[in-house]
């Protein structure tokens, strides 16, 4: 026992004496740890560790201050000149109203367009479009003449009319009877194919219905129209489409004459039960079988007491007929 406590000790006294030594060799270190700044102190500057030896900061560490980017300090006014207000920015002037299309880049300004081509086609006078008087070809014209001749049409030959703004026609013919025995009154200045389509819409639809319908009237003896060319607008309208009157495509018919009995004038007969009624309704339909339009009386007030028959050519042929 007592051998075995003699060696607790030294082992004891062995581990003292090591401690003793590693704690003789270790160092403190020459400052201690620095206080941090509060939170909320946003104003002051975080101390720094100071180095071994104190002196003034270097050069590279004090911030220095920085100039104001492109602002000149105004100038201090002198006693005899009157301090000025800062210059305000120049302001765009407005821009010009432009007039007429915008031309493309590289043009300084646009060119004002005539006021006749501002306005919508329906709202310019006949003077305002321009028109030119549509040629026609002497083979087609010899053509038509012919058939007028086979047809027994009485008509001559008349010199170009050209009444300026697109009114004229260019081979005119002057028609004095559409059938044999048959006057016109007066006499119609207008184009050959509107010439033959009257022929024979008379021959082959007014004559025989008129004897089918009205057989104790007798024969048809004389056509009354109320306008072949005229130079004009569609109704006598001062702004629109030129009438086709104007170019001598069309014809207004306004009475029929028999040897016997009174004449059919061209009236509203949508609602008469009389042989005479179905007489005009009859003529009015089959109209669209030669003309391209026909316009009756149902159609509007500027056509009460005449059918308008015209020869207008249309894309695909198309035909109006009222």
């Amino acid at each position: 026992m007592r051998d075995s406590d003699a060696l607790r000790k030294l082992s004891i006294l062995a581990i003292l004496l090591a401690a003793t030594a590693f704690l003789a060799g270790a160092r403190l270190p020459p400052h201690g740890p620095l206080p941090q700044p509060r939170p909320d102190a946003e104003d002051t500057t975080t101390p720094t560790p100071l180095p071994d030896k104190a002196g003034p900061p270097a050069p590279a560490d004090v911030p220095a201050p920085q100039p104001k980017p492109d602002v000149k300090e105004p100038e201090a006014p002198t006693a005899n000149q009157p301090s000025t207000p800062p210059a305000e920015p120049a302001k765009p002037k407005p821009a010009k109203p432009m007039q007429g299309p915008p031309l493309p880049p590289g043009h300084l300004e646009s060119p004002q367009a005539p006021a006749e081509e501002n306005k919508p086609p329906g709202e310019q006078t006949l003077e305002e479009q321009h028109l030119t008087i549509e040629p026609e070809s002497d083979a087609a014209h010899a053509e038509c003449t012919a058939a007028l001749q086979a047809l027994g049409v009485v008509f001559k030959e008349t010199p170009r009319i050209d009444d300026g703004n697109g009114c004229g026609i260019d081979k005119p013919i002057i028609v004095s009877e559409p059938l044999p025995g048959i006057k016109l009154k007066p006499e119609a200045t207008i184009r050959c194919p509107a010439a033959l389509a009257l022929a024979r819409w008379m021959k082959e639809s007014v004559i025989p219905t008129a004897s089918a319908a009205l057989p104790e009237q007798g024969r048809i003896t004389s056509v009354n129209q109320a306008t072949a060319y005229m130079c004009r607008l569609r109704n006598g309208a001062e702004t629109g489409k030129i009438s086709e009157h104007a170019r001598g495509n069309a014809i207004d018919i306004a009475s029929f004459h028999f040897e016997k009995g009174e004449d059919v004038a061209v009236r509203s007969r949508r609602e008469d039960p009389t042989l005479t009624g179905a007489f005009q309704r009859t003529v009015s339909a089959a109209g669209c079988l030669y003309f391209t339009t026909v316009l009756d009386p149902e159609s509007d007030a500027a056509h009460e007491t005449h059918f308008h028959l015209d020869v207008i050519e249309r894309k695909g042929g198309y035909r109006y007929c009222h």
